[in-house]
């Protein structure tokens, strides 16, 4: 048995192999990220007898390029979560913490934990994949937000209110109707100093260009609307810049946005659970490829409790001799981006309330307890997740069968 443990940092590593009962086969040494060094440690693994088995922390992405690596060189390689690693004993009462202790950490934990150790695979390259565009979806859709409200703020000044008469939904390829329409009528003016019969005209020449569905009141409403306006800015030059560019920045944002929820769903229906997941209710095209990049393989959880402990919606637990707390906080120790994202469904539940649905009928049932918004929100994303894991698991375990 040889373990070998890698302390991953940008650019270079810590690494170390170890053998049971201590023995150090290879002490700890830097290796750079570039393709002539990361070879040189492959060759040297490879050299050495017996089962050999690399374990690292997935910390950022800087372990992907190794990992990668690795597995393309047959050799048994896996990233665990860093807080088992953290939560390992040192049996120390010393706190050291360097690169070479901390390889060394790692390695006898792989000793510690060598049968329970899983493999990187393909499966494991399409969900790290998945993860990254989440993440990327995630920025740009908080990016998004922040354009949008510095737009209006601008609009307030030119022409105050005017999104509000646009109520159509964001379409496939990000646009909007009341941004496209405020590019082009970036001031009150712009409408009000034509005659509504022009008006009208111009708009309809504008719905037929931009792919909008052409209305008669709309326009109308518009007009009406703007006849009435007091603008703060005036319609000049400097105004028109300030207008046209944050209405740009939107429509990048919004246009990238799209190509990352299609792409998404695109890696995603690769994946084995992708079938159940997307049937379950409260889940659509965003939600649906965001749960399965934040949860991963289902099967590295043990049992429900583990998989609401990652998320960190597990109540905590005070106990000591005869005390025993009753109420305790959520532990909020896991991934922050899969309670977002449970927080999400249980908002769509809330606003679909669909008939029959489990999950929704035990938020229900907090709500009408009298919880608080986190407390029913929260129980609802434990129970959400434990209905996910059951569902999951069986629907894997019933291909496996066949």
């Amino acid at each position: 048995m040889n373990a070998v443990g890698i302390d991953v940092s940008k650019g270079k590593s810590t690494v170390v192999i170890l053998r049971p009962f201590g023995e150090i086969v290879v002490s700890p040494h830097e290796v750079k990220h570039t393709d002539s060094e990361i070879t040189a440690l492959i060759n040297r693994i490879k050299s050495i007898d017996g089962e050999t088995r690399i374990v690292m922390e997935h910390t950022g992405h800087y372990y992907e390029q190794l990992l990668i690596s690795f597995t393309e060189a047959g050799l048994f390689a896996t990233a665990v979560n860093p807080k088992l690693i953290k939560d390992f004993s040192t049996n120390s009462l010393r706190k050291v913490k360097t690169d070479k202790a901390d390889s060394v950490k790692i390695a006898r934990y792989a000793l510690d934990r060598w049968d329970e150790l899983i493999p990187y695979t393909e499966i494991d390259s399409l969900r790290s994949q998945l993860k990254q565009l989440n993440r990327q979806f995630v920025f740009y859709t908080k990016n998004k937000t922040a354009f949008k409200n510095n737009l209006i703020t601008l609009m307030d000044q030119t022409f105050p209110g005017i999104n509000a008469l646009f109520t159509g939904a964001t379409r496939a390829d990000g646009s909007q109707q009341w941004v496209d329409f405020v590019e082009n009528y970036w001031h009150a003016d712009c409408v009000r100093k034509m005659s509504k019969n022009a008006f009208i005209t111009h708009y309809g020449k504008w719905c037929a260009k931009h792919g909008y569905k052409k209305s008669i009141k709309k326009p109308e409403q518009v007009y009406l609307y703007a006849k009435d306006l007091v603008c703060v800015l005036p319609k000049d030059e400097t105004t028109k810049m300030l207008v046209q560019q944050a209405v740009e920045q939107v429509k990048v944002v919004s246009a990238a946005i799209e190509h990352y929820r299609s792409q998404m769903n695109s890696i995603a229906s690769r994946l084995p659970e992708y079938e159940v997941v997307m049937g379950m209710t409260g889940i659509g095209v965003s939600l649906g490829p965001q749960l399965m990049a934040e949860i991963g393989d289902i099967k590295r959880f043990s049992h429900k409790g583990a998989l609401t402990a990652y998320a960190g919606v597990d109540p905590g637990v005070n106990q000591s001799g005869m005390y025993n707390q009753i109420s305790t906080r959520t532990t909020k120790r896991g991934s922050a981006e899969l309670r977002r994202t449970l927080y999400m469904v249980a908002e769509v539940l809330l606003k679909t309330k669909p008939k029959d649905d489990p999950v929704y009928m035990f938020l229900s049932k907090k709500r009408a307890e009298g919880k608080p918004y986190f407390v029913y929100m929260t129980a609802t994303a434990n129970k959400f997740l434990r209905v996910y894991y059951g569902k999951v698991n069986e629907y894997l375990d019933s291909k496996e069968e066949k």
